[in-house]
């Protein structure tokens, strides 16, 4: 679900910020860009969290570089943020030519500036990667995972809260037993690339938690079903053989359009629990196409899907982590071209817990409630 979104045009206004400038010093330059002493005019998502025992925040790009407003809301709302296309496999090693992480060390440093945590996305996802990638042996593909994610891992050790080692191992329409996703790391290794991969990550940082991110759980349907079913089997043959693993995190993308079945998926959670893992709530959006085209109207049955669905979730004491994927729907991967064909100006995607203009909707009011619920619990 995940899909990968082009930053180029708000990234291209960035970078000439660093022309001429180390990549150190262009970071240092961003990271710094807001008053340390900047205090919001309310109480944030991320501090009514906090006294549920909840980190908040929402994935991250180079946005927040050039838009003074949504870098605001950030500071404003979030404590915790995940790098959105930064760390990508594609982003950092788009060529075979030195790995680039520009992006992710500028959001790493703006995010220890402003005493925020940074979770790292992701490191292995067998979609998503250059061409160049299929080109390679099994053998060659087996040494750059290793390589990819010693030198990825080592460079930030001591500096994130966690990574999503792997993103989405299962996708059952690939027909590969185990209903694993296919592609270039489980067509060398097959399915041991992800112990592989977790143990790769532990020795490059020690200090990291370990995170396996997989979508669709949240649906009561087949595919839901199915990846449920096959993400348990998958914890318990990695803790078998002893892989290091600290959380599941969940992408929560709601689809009303789809069947919902949060009671299924708090028992889903509560297996997770009894394995002795934290849960993170990764991704979290809705998908707005099947609800009522009025804007007031949609706002409404959005918030009382992601009240209902967090209301359940968040009963789970070992649910640890929310995020939403991006804060204001200026900036979802919903606003990218290809998601908007049949879509028109006045019935633009409403993914998220603020609109266009950074004010807050409906749907952070519920996702307030539900982290005030959680606390008095």
């Amino acid at each position: 679900m995940n899909m990968g979104r082009n930053m180029e045009l708000t990234r291209r206004g960035v970078l000439s910020l660093m022309a001429g400038a180390s990549a150190g010093a262009a970071t240092l330059v961003l990271a710094n860009s807001e008053p340390p002493a900047y205090a919001p005019p309310e109480e944030g998502l991320g501090a009514l969290a906090a006294r549920a025992g909840i980190e908040f925040g929402a994935s991250v790009s180079m946005e927040i570089f050039a838009d003074t407003g949504y870098r605001r809301l950030y500071l404003e709302q979030a404590r915790i943020l995940t790098s959105d296309t930064a760390l990508k496999f594609a982003s950092v090693r788009g060529t075979r030519a030195t790995p680039n992480y520009a992006d992710a060390d500028a959001l790493i440093a703006f995010a220890a500036a402003n005493d925020m945590k940074f979770r790292g996305h992701c490191l292995i996802w067998n979609e998503s990667n250059p061409g160049w990638v299929s080109a390679l042996s099994k053998t060659d593909a087996a040494r750059l995972l290793d390589q990819h994610i010693d030198e990825t891992v080592g460079r930030y050790a001591g500096r994130m809260h966690s990574w999503d080692v792997v993103n989405e191992p299962f996708w059952p329409d690939h027909h590969a037993p185990g209903g694993f996703r296919r592609g270039p790391w489980h067509n060398a290794l097959g399915p041991a690339y992800i112990g592989r991969a977790l143990r790769r990550a532990a020795g490059a940082d020690p200090a990291a938690r370990l995170v396996i991110n997989e979508a669709f759980c949240e649906r009561g349907d087949p595919l839901g079903l199915a990846v449920r079913e096959g993400m348990i089997r998958l914890i318990d043959d990695l803790q078998h053989e002893g892989a290091p693993l600290h959380a599941i995190a969940l992408e929560a993308h709601l689809q009303p359009q789809h069947p919902a079945d949060d009671d299924g998926f708090v028992r889903f959670l509560e297996k997770i629990a009894a394995r002795g893992l934290d849960i993170y709530l990764s991704e979290l959006d809705i998908d707005d196409s099947s609800l009522p085209r009025e804007a007031g109207a949609r706002d409404a049955a959005a918030a009382k899907r992601v009240g209902a669905f967090l209301d359940r979730a968040l009963s789970v004491p070992a649910v640890k982590v929310v995020e939403c994927w991006q804060l204001s729907d200026r900036y979802s991967w919903y606003a990218d071209p290809q998601m908007l064909r049949g879509r028109t100006a006045g019935d633009l995607p409403r993914p998220l817990p603020f609109d266009r203009d950074f004010s807050g909707k409906p749907m952070r009011q519920a996702i307030s409630a539900a982290f005030r619920e959680r606390a008095r619990a």
